[in-house]
């Protein structure tokens, strides 16, 4: 049987470095994914996720079970995520402004969010999600972030809610305004 993630969390809190690694590589490609969704960026999204597992060993004994595990592990990445931008938001345009006369392509990473995990999706489901993703870059960070934990993630709506940080309606208020935005972004694509 499976050893629960809550289980392992509170042998992180001993310092058990075997329990440290079930839980990096059970949600390393998630919490990846989640910080890309919401910085947009792989470099940024690598480091952030790697210091939500730094986090995580220092601060595994505050885990006190109220919430599932990977509820505690997103809200913790989140609030990196939403704190790095704010931070550094300033300093990333002054920049961009700077290399903005340079190459604009874009690489794969930047593309998808995350890795392609089936090899025979078919060329239209790709340029469909290709997309859907590019279109969710107009997105806000919380909206982002909401609608990978909703749809990619498969997070019930409450649990949603516990990693933002708000109650369930602002989620739900986050996801529909996303989908709306979505939507209208995609349908003017395709009347062109």
């Amino acid at each position: 049987m499976e050893t629960s993630d809550e289980a392992l969390c509170q042998r992180v809190a001993g310092h058990d470095e075997p329990a440290f690694d079930l839980l990096v590589e059970r949600y390393q490609q998630r919490a990846f994914r989640l910080a890309w969704s919401i910085l947009r960026d792989a470099e940024e999204a690598r480091d952030l996720s790697q210091e939500a597992f730094i986090r995580l060993w220092e601060a595994a004994g505050s885990f006190r079970g109220r919430a599932r595990f990977s509820t505690w592990f997103y809200r913790l990445l989140v609030n990196l995520c939403l704190d790095h931008r704010r931070k550094h938001r300033w300093w990333h345009q002054v920049f961009s402004r700077e290399e903005g006369a340079g190459s604009e392509e874009e690489s794969p990473l930047d593309r998808y969010p995350g890795p392609v995990t089936d090899p025979t999706d078919t060329l239209g489901r790709e340029r469909a999600l290709a997309s859907v993703w590019e279109s969710a870059k107009q997105l806000s960070p919380q909206q982002r972030a909401v609608l990978v934990l909703h749809v990619q993630e498969e997070m019930a709506m409450s649990d949603v809610a516990a990693v933002m940080g708000c109650a369930e309606a602002t989620a739900r208020v986050h996801l529909h305004r996303a989908l709306t935005t979505l939507r209208t972004t995609l349908g003017k694509k395709e009347e062109r």
